[in-house]
Formats: structure tokens, C-alpha cells, sequence
């Protein structure tokens, strides 16, 4: 089935991101997949997504679907035919929409699970809380918005930052059957982030002392972007043999 170009508005995207030593990353990276470094550090972190006005890019606006949705993201690069390409791993996805739920996989690119979202936003300060329904995962961050970027051993400053992750618009996720990769890549001509101050952030993906010893993952920054449009444009999926064993 030819999978359609998508959409949306995004509402608010807020990106916690860690440093991770990269033996660790790598161990969680399916083939040929390898991470991305900066300063000596892999990058790792949770994509806290609202998303809104969803749609096929030809339907119009108002027919839109909106969800909050959560991915655990790995920055990757690997050997494309033009040479070295830039991206993320994404081991989990999961979202409160049921629709998405069930379309993830099948009409676009991205399995999911399902999440039960709490959510408080004020224009200065965001919390998300998330609990997985299959007791994979939990999730609960607070920020506060700032003018600079602040404290960061990865990034100098927002400009930075924002060119780092602006450069990993291409996401490959983890399928339950394992043998590929489903692709879906970002696109805008709006780009723009804004930084936080980490206020609290608590994840049983990050906090676990079996996937990162102590140490190995530590808390960096966090950026958020809000009320971008932008579109989703499948990308053909990537040959791999371990993902299934990796993601969870």
C-alpha cells in the first residue's frame, strides 16, 4: 500500500535530551545504524509531541485529527549512497490516539503503542506525564521556557542545538516483526525551537540501570518548538534484522 504524505500542525514539541556514552547507544542500535556524535557523546532523548490538524496532505485543514503522542529517540547516522546521512532511531512510539494506535504501521510508517497522557502547559512552563498500557514505559518531565540555552555539555548555544536536531528530520522506528525499519521524515520551512530550564525529568527508559549503567546517560537540555507547520513524508523502509530484539 502507498502510504500518503501527512499534514499537521505541530502544537508543541519538547525534546529532553542526555548524553550517552557511546558503547552504551550502540548496543541499542540495530544495523546499519550507528550513533551520531557530539563533543564524544551519543545523543538520546524523549520527543514529547501534541500534534495538530493531522490529515493527508490534500484533505483540507479543518478535517484534522490532534493527539498527544511520545518517542524515545537515539541520534544515528549511517552510509547512504551519497555518503554519510543524519537522523534518529526511534526504539518506541506511543500516543493516546487509538487511531493512531491502529494506523501506525499500517497507513503510515511508525507502530505505536498506547499511553494514557497527563498534560499542564502554560506559555512559560510545560509538564508531560505518560504511562504506557503495556507497563513499557513512564515518563514524567517539567520545564521551563528560557531565553538561552543554558548548562548544556553538548551544545554551545540554541543555534546549536537547533541545527543539530533540525539535521535529524529522517526517523526510523522500531517494527514489531523486525526485519525493517519504517521511515517517515520532517519537513518545514518554519523551523524554530525555543530553550528550557529542566525543572524534573523522570523516565524508566532512561532511568534503567540495565539499558544505561550509572553514569552512561545523563541529563543535558531540553528544547521546545510550538505551533509549526509541518509535513511527514514516508521514507522506504531500512533492512534490519534486530530491531524487534532491541526495542521495549
Amino acid at each position: 500500500m502507498r502510504q500518503p504524505h501527512l499534514s499537521s500542525v505541530v502544537e508543541r514539541r519538547l525534546l529532553v535530551n542526555y548524553r550517552v556514552a557511546p558503547d552504551i547507544a550502540e548496543r541499542l542500535l540495530p544495523a546499519p545504524l550507528r550513533p551520531q556524535l557530539v563533543h564524544g557523546h551519543a545523543v538520546a532523548g524523549l520527543c514529547l509531541l501534541r500534534l495538530g490538524s493531522v490529515r493527508p496532505a490534500w484533505a483540507p485543514k479543518i478535517l484534522g485529527l490532534r493527539s498527544e503522542n511520545a518517542a524515545h529517540r537515539i541520534a544515528v547516522e549511517w552510509d547512504g549512497p551519497d555518503g554519510v546521512e543524519t537522523g534518529v532511531y526511534i526504539p518506541r512510539r506511543d500516543t493516546a490516539s487509538p487511531l493512531n494506535a491502529w494506523a501506525g504501521g499500517r497507513l503510515f510508517p511508525g507502530e505505536h503503542g498506547r499511553a494514557d497522557f497527563e498534560v499542564d502547559e502554560t506559555p512559560g512552563r510545560v509538564s508531560v506525564a505518560l504511562a504506557a498500557r503495556d507497563g513499557g514505559t513512564r515518563v514524567d518531565v517539567t520545564v521551563e521556557v528560557t531565553d538561552e540555552l543554558r548548562g548544556s555539555a553538548l551544545f554551545a548555544d540554541l543555534a546549536e542545538a537547533s541545527r543539530f536536531f533540525r539535521g535529524g528530520a529522517k526517523g526510523f522506528s522500531a517494527t514489531g516483526a523486525g526485519r525493517h525499519l519504517d521511515g517517515m521524515e520532517l519537513q518545514t520551512d518554519a523551523w524554530q525551537v525555543e530553550a528550557c530550564r529542566v525543572r524534573s525529568a523522570a523516565s524508566s527508559f532512561f532511568d534503567d540501570p540495565e539499558r544505561f549503567p550509572p553514569g552512561s546517560a545523563t541529563l543535558d537540555c531540553a528544547l521546545v518548538m510550538r505551533d509549526v507547520p509541518v509535513s511527514w513524508k514516508p521514507l522506504p523502509a531500512m533492512a534490519s534484522e534486530r530491531a524487534a530484539q532491541l526495542a521495549g
